[in-house]
């Protein structure tokens, strides 16, 4: 008899878990060990030869983890996904991965500040090259940025701060037309909001520490793949590579595409990244991640809501110079918003704050209700300014580049009262701009 297929909410609560298997423990347990008993010498064949997925080392595997990794797989309808110790370890990763040692990555300065600059300060150690489009909006500037050597596209589908929504059809397409992957970052939009896979993305990364854990007490990241990418395509060698490593039970050597056949993109980050750079993420944090995504699609309906009174208060306010979110009127991205995000375009979003720089460090100074934090997606409600914090990495031409301006003010919206929080942002304006 087939399985039942689930909706999003069910899936978020019980995939990836049979309590049967866990001593019929109703909350997934922390399995809090660094390694687990072989067994046997026949079962330690076995694990060493891949013929098992038990864990053997918590380095590389855990249960509560892989129920994790299960989860987020099953919420995407993918075929797999590999859990790590932060945001930055899934972008890193991942770019590794895809790259192998050498060849370029093209993409747009629209990304997190701390992305846009370890491209500068780090990547260039690891023979990998970025390249920036000029226009972030064009897929015609995505083509003609293309070289020989490009082995991925990568993009955030809403964007931070600014919320900008990449059209991902198109660039999927094009990015198949050169047999290169595309690989967006999620984090703001969380699967609730979109699922990229719908749109031809090959690999999925995210920052679990936000929205998806949604509390702001762990640090993780993840990477997804739908396993429809042609990784034998003659452009991604160290796919088809045989390694001693990964040798069977006969000794005799194979590749990542024969050992990993469903899952090839997180079969290998685990093999080699996780395994030998060891950003590893531990089972207690893995649980905060689980224990946030019961909830995900409640919070981000609330902060959906919540985002949208708050910017209607902004759009009447003199001292804004301007609001960036789809829901603000006038927005560029409001079409393609519809389109991908039809349950709504998240709770980040940043506006233009007119005065002097002292008038706006007393503006962020005199929220009660709002928290100063370089964080988004929590349960609380931030506020931040990122020319001088998230973004303080990038030197002037890179911040232009980015439209990150001295007046942006980004909000990352959360489960309080929306009266309470307008009302917040009413007494800062107040304060601020009183003569």
């Amino acid at each position: 008899m087939a399985e039942p297929t689930y909706h999003f909410d069910t899936l978020k609560i019980h995939a990836g878990y049979n309590p049967a298997d866990h001593n019929y423990a109703v909350s997934v347990p922390i399995y809090q060990t660094a390694a687990y008993e072989l067994g046997s010498v026949a079962r330690s064949d076995d694990l060493f030869s891949f013929n098992s997925e038990d864990s053997v080392y918590t380095r590389l595997s855990n249960p509560t983890i892989t129920i994790l990794e299960k989860r987020i797989a099953e919420l995407h309808g993918a075929t797999g996904a590999i859990a790590l110790a932060s945001g930055m370890a899934a972008v890193s990763y991942a770019l590794l991965n895809v790259v192998g040692g050498s060849g370029r990555i093209l993409t747009t300065p629209r990304l997190y500040g701390g992305t846009i600059d370890s491209f500068g300060q780090v990547y260039k150690e690891f023979g990998i090259e970025v390249d920036l489009v000029e226009d972030s909006d064009s897929v015609d500037s995505f083509e003609k940025a293309i070289r020989a050597d490009t082995k991925a596209i990568f993009v955030e589908s809403i964007t931070n701060p600014n919320a900008t929504v990449t059209d991902l059809e198109p660039v999927a397409d094009l990015a198949h037309k050169y047999n290169i992957p595309l690989l967006v970052d999620n984090t703001v939009a969380t699967p609730y909001l979109l699922n990229p896979f719908d749109y031809g993305a090959d690999i999925i990364v995210y920052s679990a520490t936000k929205a998806l854990t949604g509390h702001g007490n762990a640090i993780a990241g993840l990477v997804v793949e739908n396993n429809q990418f042609n990784w034998a395509n003659g452009k991604f060698p160290q796919f088809e590579e045989k390694l001693y490593s990964l040798r069977d039970i006969d000794d005799r050597q194979r590749s990542v595409l024969e050992v990993f056949s469903k899952i090839p993109f997180t079969g290998r980050i685990r093999a080699l990244y996780l395994n030998y750079l060891g950003a590893a993420l531990s089972p207690f944090n893995a649980y905060l991640v689980l224990i946030g995504l019961e909830t995900l699609s409640e919070r981000i309906e609330k902060q959906v809501s919540n985002s949208k009174k708050v910017i209607r208060f902004l759009e009447n306010r003199r001292e804004v110079l301007w609001i960036k979110h789809p829901e603000a009127k006038e927005n560029p991205y409001r079409d393609l918003a519809k389109k991908y995000l039809p349950k709504g375009s998240g709770g980040i979003f940043s506006f233009g704050l007119s005065g002097t720089a002292e008038q706006r460090r007393n503006f962020i100074e005199g929220v009660k209700v709002f928290s100063y934090q370089a964080n988004i997606g929590d349960a609380r409600s931030l506020i931040i300014n990122p020319s001088r914090t998230t973004h303080t990495e990038l030197d002037e031409e890179q911040q232009r580049l980015a439209d990150i301006v001295p007046e942006t003010i980004r909000l990352s919206i959360g489960l309080e009262n929306a009266e309470d929080l307008i009302a917040d942002l009413d007494q800062a304006f107040e304060l601020a701009f009183q003569k």
